[in-house]
Parts: C-alpha cells; sequence; structure tokens
C-alpha cells in the first residue's frame, strides 16, 4: 500500500476530486483515480467523498493505492522477437498463432505468459501485475505489439492511440483484383446480431470507423494492399475489407478461405508504428518484416518483394 498526501490551494478550489488528484500527479490514470475514489481510498481532512466532491483551499487529501494484485497466470520462457526496449517501452513482432490475453481454451502460451517471464520487473498497471499491453491484435495476426513497463508508460501511449496520434500501417493479401490505386472505407462497425464471434457494418450499434488503403500490386485472382486504419475497431481492417468484397485471403470468419489461394491463416501484419516515445517526447518508428507465410505466398504466385516495402510510393 502507497499512501500519498496532498493539499489544495486556491488555483484548485472548486475542482472535482478526481480532477485535482490527476493533476497533481501522473502515474495513476484518471479513470483508475475514479475507482480508487469509489472504494473509498481517497478522504478529505480524514472524510470519504464521491468523485464529483469539489475541493475548497486548504482541503488535506488523502490517496491510498493498493498494491498490485498479482495476476493468476505462470511466467513461460517463450521466446520474443523484440524490435526494440528500453525501461519504459517494449516493442514485439508478434507471430501469427500466438494469443495476446489469457482466456478460456488459451491460458498458457499467450504473449502475456511470455512478457511475464522477460519482464522481470513490471510495474503494476491498472491495478494489476501484468504486462501493459496498450493494444491488441487478433491470434492470426502477426506484426508490432507494443507493451508499456510502467504505468505512466500506458497512460501516455494508450492516450496517444485515444487521439490518434499513433500510425499504423498494416499489410494484406486479398481476395481479388482491387480496381482503385487508392481508396478507402468508411463504415461503422458493431457486433453481428446473429454471429456473436463477428462485427459487422450493418450493426445497428456500430461505431465509427475509417480505413484507407493503396495497392502495392494486384492480378486477377488477389492484390496485394497497404493500409492505414485510422480508427481501432475489433477486427477493423479484416470487416472493411470484406465489406468491399475482397476479403483477407485466409481468413475464414469473413470469407477468405478460397481453394486456390491457400494460407492457414489470415494474411494481415502489422507492419509499422509510428509514435511519441511516453517520457522523452521523441519520435519512434518500428518496422516488422514481412513474415515467411506471406512472404512465400507472394513469391509462389509471381511477385517479388522490394529489399524495403518502406520504399514503396506512399
Amino acid at each position: 500500500m502507497e499512501q500519498y498526501e496532498f493539499k489544495t490551494d486556491s488555483a484548485a478550489s472548486r475542482e472535482r476530486l478526481d480532477v485535482f488528484l490527476s493533476t497533481q500527479q501522473t502515474e495513476i490514470s484518471r479513470s483508475r483515480l475514479k475507482k480508487l475514489i469509489i472504494e473509498g481510498r481517497v478522504t478529505v481532512n480524514g472524510v470519504v467523498r464521491p468523485v464529483g466532491y469539489k475541493v475548497r483551499e486548504g482541503d488535506q487529501v488523502t490517496l491510498q493505492v493498493p498494491a498490485p494484485v498479482p495476476l493468476d497466470t505462470i511466467a513461460e520462457p517463450i521466446p520474443l522477437d523484440i524490435i526494440f526496449e528500453d525501461e519504459y517501452l517494449l516493442a514485439l513482432n508478434k507471430s501469427a498463432g500466438i494469443v495476446v490475453h489469457p482466456a478460456p481454451g488459451h491460458y498458457t502460451g499467450t504473449l502475456v505468459n511470455a512478457l511475464l517471464y522477460h519482464c522481470k520487473d513490471l510495474s503494476g498497471i491498472g491495478g494489476v501485475e501484468r504486462p501493459g499491453i496498450v493494444h491488441r491484435l487478433d491470434k492470426d495476426t502477426s506484426g508490432l505489439v507494443l507493451v508499456a513497463k510502467t504505468e505512466l508508460a500506458h497512460n501516455n501511449l494508450a492516450a496517444q492511440f485515444k487521439k490518434r496520434e499513433i500510425h499504423k500501417e498494416y499489410l494484406a493479401i486479398v481476395k481479388g483484383n482491387v480496381k482503385k490505386d487508392t481508396g478507402s472505407v468508411h463504415a461503422s462497425i458493431g457486433r453481428h446480431k446473429v454471429h456473436r464471434k463477428k462485427m459487422d457494418t450493418r450493426a445497428s450499434n456500430g461505431r465509427e470507423a475509417s480505413t484507407e488503403y493503396q495497392v502495392v500490386y494486384r492480378c486477377k485472382d488477389w492484390s496485394y494492399l497497404k493500409l492505414w486504419p485510422k480508427t481501432g475497431r475489433t477486427h477493423q481492417i479484416r470487416v472493411h475489407l470484406a465489406s468491399i468484397h475482397h476479403p483477407v485471403i485466409g481468413d475464414q470468419l469473413y470469407g477468405g478461405k478460397s481453394p486456390k489461394l491457400k494460407m492457414s491463416r489470415q494474411a494481415l501484419h502489422a507492419h509499422r508504428l509510428e509514435l511519441k516515445h511516453p517520457v522523452s517526447g521523441s519520435d519512434l518508428s518500428f518496422n516488422a518484416p514481412l513474415p515467411p507465410d506471406m512472404d512465400i505466398f507472394l513469391q509462389n504466385h509471381g511477385y517479388s518483394l522490394p529489399e524495403k516495402i518502406d520504399t514503396l510510393p506512399e
């Protein structure tokens, strides 16, 4: 248990309790502070107050932060393909077939199991002792994943994602000849009303979603694309491509299965991330090379990769 003491001044007078606490420190997010207030772990002059309490000049505010609750997840010595690591941040290249978080049917062998073994000194993030994975990739999508190693880094990176300040680039092989050299899909995404594991652009509860794309190579039966999702909805790229009748090859959930164009998983790869370092603010750019299965598909079907995919025109 850690305890913090703050005294309000005239500048803070009449601020909401959660707002006041969020301005006094940067380690704990505002949503986490609200939970702590609701749990009674914040007092004003020795009295528990609600989230909306307006502080007054001279108030003595005490914040108690419980020790992180350990995850009931074992650390496993699973190899990680680390692109970058410092004391605040880790960027890695996830292989297809790896689940990010433990879930029913996948309690071991996940990215979290591997990170618990690799990162011996992870701080508690969000009140739970766990690797601070800031975003997710589907099990059968390969590519870049960011991990925050401190709560400060987690809060900053989460804010960058929320403000859409992190530039994401994907590579995909899709069914059919995509006629337009460049294009975009603007279609809201929500849970499918019948198939609950699927997302749908026609869902009544859909949320705004936008994806831009560029054709790298096309032929009669398939096309190779670069894509830039501008939002971060579940299955966004897969759903958007299926909605324009060019599902990702190998994507059995959204119509990408093909007897002629065989992939053992969806041919989708998170290739590049551009962001600000969560502490120094310096520009960072990470790249994960195309995985062997997608590379082999392209070569077997007549396309030769350039030395660097980055050299392709924007």
